[in-house]
Formats: structure tokens, sequence, C-alpha cells
């Protein structure tokens, strides 16, 4: 007699895997497995848009549930390795930027501080010379100058260089002014012989009594020119025909000591009744003065000399020359005969 199995509630038995006792997914739990690892994505995809983009590399997804890689890694990953920097294909590290919040990289980049590019000097100006010497490099010797108060000034103290360095005379040039009655020509001419003694005597730390006696006497000169030819800038800058000589030379070994132009201006000088005034002390007086440019042509000078002499050159006064190209003192009776020509 055949009998049929007995039904237990109705529910129908659980069929086990060949596992053993581990039961099979079904597919409602399969599908909230797949949501799960979605979830996963989205989170990971936020926190990777939610850094600076440039500079965090974007993250990869892996649908393997068993895999070792997981998200939460490799962000963390990325993120130092974008605080390192970028590598190239070449092997060089550039560090990564680090800008604001908010603001644009290339934004950022406009903050950057521009760092001052330093001005090229003559050769004879290194970092160890005196501030007062770079400021009379800078900004007086080889500008081209027309007053003749400080053309007497300049002359008296190119004699001085004979005993002294220009930096040396720059710190002295106070006492130099207040022993001279500040180089004008109009009051040396009048020191008497008890006053330029009381000069030797004050000034004997200074300079020797040649160079004292040369300063005033050499005004009296000064003054005897002045009469002549108007002023001591029209004789000065006749010799170059009232226009400055651009030397252009590269490099200091080719400055000369003297030239034809100082050579020709110290006999003429010392034939008017001048004192210690040599070649050398007259082309170093041309140098400072402006008539010749001697400034390297690397030097920042160079040109702003130049340019000086075009915006002066309009206001100086020239002597109008005769139709035989001399000038109208010359024709004076008191002039001598053999005077030099010097255009």
């Amino acid at each position: 007699m055949s009998s049929s199995p007995a039904k237990t509630g109705g529910d129908t038995r659980k069929i086990l895997g060949p596992g053993g006792n581990r039961v099979r997914d079904s597919e409602e739990q399969k599908k909230k497995k797949k949501e799960g690892m979605k979830k996963t994505e989205l989170r990971s995809k936020k926190a990777a848009a939610s850094l600076t983009p440039k500079t965090i590399l974007p993250v990869r997804s892996n649908g393997s549930v068993d895999s070792s890689y997981s998200s939460d890694s490799s962000i963390a990953k990325d993120m130092n390795f974008s605080k390192r920097g970028v590598e190239r294909s070449t092997g060089v590290k550039k560090p990564a930027k680090v800008v604001p919040h908010g603001v644009e990289v290339e934004a950022a980049e406009t903050f950057s501080p521009v760092v001052p590019i330093p001005l090229r000097r003559c050769d004879w100006i290194t970092p160890n010379s005196e501030p007062l010497y770079i400021s009379f490099h800078d900004e007086e010797w080889g500008n081209p100058v027309y007053d003749d108060t400080k053309l007497y000034e300049l002359l008296a103290l190119s004699q001085v260089l004979a005993e002294m360095t220009w930096p040396a005379i720059l710190n002295k040039r106070h006492i130099f002014r207040k022993l001279f009655d500040n180089f004008d020509p109009s009051c040396l001419a009048n020191v008497n012989e008890k006053r330029l003694r009381s000069l030797r005597e004050n000034g004997n730390s200074l300079l020797s009594e040649p160079k004292i006696r040369a300063i005033v006497e050499n005004a009296k000169h000064f003054q005897k020119i002045q009469q002549d030819f108007g002023s001591f800038s029209n004789y000065f800058w006749r010799f170059v025909n009232h226009k400055p000589i651009k030397s252009g030379f590269r490099y200091a070994r080719q400055v000369p000591a003297k030239t034809p132009k100082s050579e020709l201006m110290s006999k003429d000088l010392m034939k008017r009744g001048f004192i210690c005034v040599g070649p050398t002390v007259v082309y170093s007086f041309m140098q400072v003065a402006g008539i010749f440019n001697d400034h390297l042509i690397t030097c920042f000078r160079y040109n702003e000399c130049n340019n000086n002499n075009i915006n002066k050159h309009s206001q100086t006064k020239l002597v109008k020359t005769d139709t035989q190209g001399r000038d109208p003192v010359e024709n004076n009776t008191h002039m001598s005969n053999d005077h030099l020509s010097l255009t």
C-alpha cells in the first residue's frame, strides 16, 4: 500500500546546494549586492570630484567584490600622489601647485612675485663698492655738464685724483666744498695770501700744498676764460664741437689714461696759466663732465648719458663762428695769433 509524503505546514523545503550548508543566493539578494556596489562607486566619484581637478587622477572602478583594490584606498593613494608631484615620462617630478580654495590655477600664477633684474654697471663697480661711489656712477659720472661752477668743481676734484681715489674724494667732498667756498671761482679768485696760508693750514691733512695752491690760482685763469669765451662751458665743449664722444668700450681695459683731445686741452690750459692740469687729469675731467661717455656699452648708464645729452644739447648756448670758422673772441687784439684749433 503506497503512501504520499507528509506535508509540513505547506512550505516547500529549501534545497541545499552542492557546497553543503551554504544556501544559494536568491535573485533578490544578488540585486541588493549590485545596488550596494553602485552606491560605493557613486561615493568614490563624488569624493574625487570634490578635490582640485588637475591634481587628482580619476579613480578607476573595479567590479570584483573579492578584489583587494578598494575605492577608499585608491582615493587616499591618489591624494598622496598629488602631494608628492606628478611624475612625467622623463622621470623628473614637478611639484604640485598649492592654490587657495576657490582660486583657479591660471589665476594663482599671476600672484607669483616678479624678481627684479639687477642693473648692469661698469666693471669697476663691484658688489663691494661703497654706496656713495655707486650713486656717483649712476647719477653723475659721464653726465654732460654745462654749468660753470659745476665744471670748476669737477676740474678741481680731477686734480685731487692724483692723490686720492674717487671713493675717498666723495667721502670728503663736503669738507672740500666748505674749505674752497663751494668751488665758486669768483670767491676763490679773490683769495689773498693770508687766506691762502689759512687754507694750507686747514687742508694740510687732506691735500698737499701744490694742489691747494692750484685750486686757488686756477680760479683766476678760469674767470679769464669766462671773459674771453662767454663761459667756461663754451670753451670746454669746443674741444669736441659741442657734442659728446661715445667711446663704445666693451671692457674696462680698453679705457685709456689720456687721449689726443685731452692732450690738446691740457696744452691750451697750461698756456693760459693753469697748473696741475696734465693730460691724465684733463681726461679724467672730460670723463666725469661728460665730454667722453666712457661708460661701457654693457652698462645701463651708457644709453642714459646719451639721452641726457640729447635733452640738454638744445638748451646749451653755443658759440657762433665767423665765415672763417673762428670764434669772435679770437678777433680781439689781446688774443694770440697762434690760438689752437679745437674742432
